[in-house]
């Protein structure tokens, strides 16, 4: 199914040439990816918090987790036919509106020091990031030649990492630094703990969220439009085989990245790798994320030079190895190698994303909204990845997490064979 040219649809033209330009809807993207991060992020400091706010289990804190991620599966299938039926564009102002509206309830959430009501501000929040994934990356993916596609999105995700590298830091000092020890807090401690820092922060990326909503409003993006349906077709999204692949390439990759980087503290905690405090081996957490931010901006370029495919299959197996070196030596060796994955990381959502829709025409907004549903991937691996380590004797231990660390190997190794045969576009879709 062929896209419309955007300079045959509504898209703005240069002074010369005629040329569509798209520097300030690319502009516009950036912020758009860079909010999704920040507040993302953002549970990272949350969960320790409402953990010492509520004296919670730590199975019952990580119903933020699965919460939240657990949105894209809910919601990600109604977000695509939103976007479809309003537009790109129509898709991002209603998820920039929804996220506010779920920021606003932290407010009440908060006063009423309600967990249940956290977790609905939460999910409410994540329906709008949810919108925004549905809408900003596909039309990232279609804003200009299909060869640099890979290369746009790269670009976006890199400043979506820049504020995964920014929030936790931010977050820490607003919400954490003047918390008493949130290990040896008492219920009455908790009782009497000050709720405005996480009150005002909500609300005033709330107010952020509005105004970016108001500002897009007037903000003159490109039309993209699909060439209509051929009389008697009846082809949907998932009947295309690379689609299909590509979803589960999208839940493997955000399964493996959440579990590495949830089990960091542990790992480096154990003596037989560096024995470092829980405080020390959570600073190093910043690496992991900090070293896929480097490699987003570096990818710009490496796919505008090399097939999006063999690169994809390049990093993951990158990955796999990086992992096995880690599992099988000790100290800085064991630590740097571990960390290092967040580089090979960096490309995998964008490419396996344009790959996926490649192609797919009027099925694009449906496909967007499948692969967002495939993020849930970040609430099913993870636990996954906790019973293998939890099964093992002295469950905790070195051992058992090395053991563990062979899932996200396991969804490496389907990354790589996706970028080298899985996203091969078939000659038609697959209908059976």
């Amino acid at each position: 199914m062929a896209l419309v040219a955007p300079s045959q649809a509504s898209a703005p033209t240069a002074a010369e040439g005629g040329q569509p330009r798209y520097t300030s809807a690319l502009a516009s993207l950036t912020v758009l990816f860079f909010m999704m991060g920040f507040i993302t992020c953002l549970n990272d400091i949350l969960i320790p918090y409402l953990k010492g706010l509520f004296t919670l289990s730590y199975a019952k804190v990580n119903l933020v987790n699965f919460c939240f991620f657990g949105a894209y599966l809910v919601m990600g299938v109604p977000a695509g036919l939103l976007v479809k039926r309003l537009g790109y564009k129509g898709g991002m102002l209603v998820g920039f509106l929804i996220a506010a509206l779920g920021c606003l309830l932290f407010y009440p959430a908060a006063a009423s020091r309600t967990f249940a009501l956290f977790l609905g501000a939460l999910f409410v929040l994540a329906t709008g990031i949810v919108t925004l994934q549905v809408a900003g990356n596909p039309y990232v993916a279609i804003l200009g030649p299909a060869a640099t596609a890979s290369s746009r999105l790269t670009l976006t995700q890199a400043f979506n990492s820049l504020a995964t590298t920014i929030a936790p830091i931010l977050g820490a000092r607003l919400i954490l630094s003047h918390l008493p020890d949130l290990k040896k807090l008492s219920a009455a401690q908790a009782a009497a703990l000050d709720v405005s820092s996480v009150q005002y922060l909500y609300l005033g990326i709330g107010a952020v969220l509005v105004l970016i909503s108001l500002l897009l409003l007037f903000l003159k993006l490109p039309t993209i439009s699909h060439a209509p349906a051929p009389a008697g077709d009846t082809q949907r999204a998932w009947h295309y085989r690379h689609l299909v692949l590509g979803l589960v390439g999208i839940f493997a990759y955000v399964g493996a990245e959440v579990a590495i980087g949830s089990h960091i503290v542990s790992y480096l905690g154990q003596a037989e790798v560096m024995n470092m405090p829980a405080q020390t081996a959570g600073e190093q957490v910043a690496f992991y994320w900090g070293a896929a931010m480097v490699g987003r901006f570096a990818g710009i370029f490496v796919l505008r030079a090399f097939r999006p495919g063999r690169v994809l299959a390049f990093t993951a197996l990158g990955a796999v190895l990086l992992v096995l070196i880690s599992i099988n030596t000790s100290g800085a060796v064991a630590m740097w190698s571990l960390l290092a994955v967040g580089l090979m990381n960096a490309v995998m959502f964008p490419v396996i994303f344009t790959l996926a829709v490649a192609g797919l025409g009027r099925h694009t907004e449906d496909a967007s909204g499948l692969l967002s549903a495939a993020i849930v991937g970040g609430a099913i691996i993870p636990p996954l990845f906790g019973l293998i380590a939890d099964s093992q004797s002295g469950g905790g231990g070195v051992h058992a997490l090395r053991l563990a660390f062979a899932l996200p190997m396991l969804c490496y190794l389907y990354i790589v064979w996706y970028g080298l045969r899985g996203s091969r576009p078939a000659a038609a879709p697959v209908t059976a």
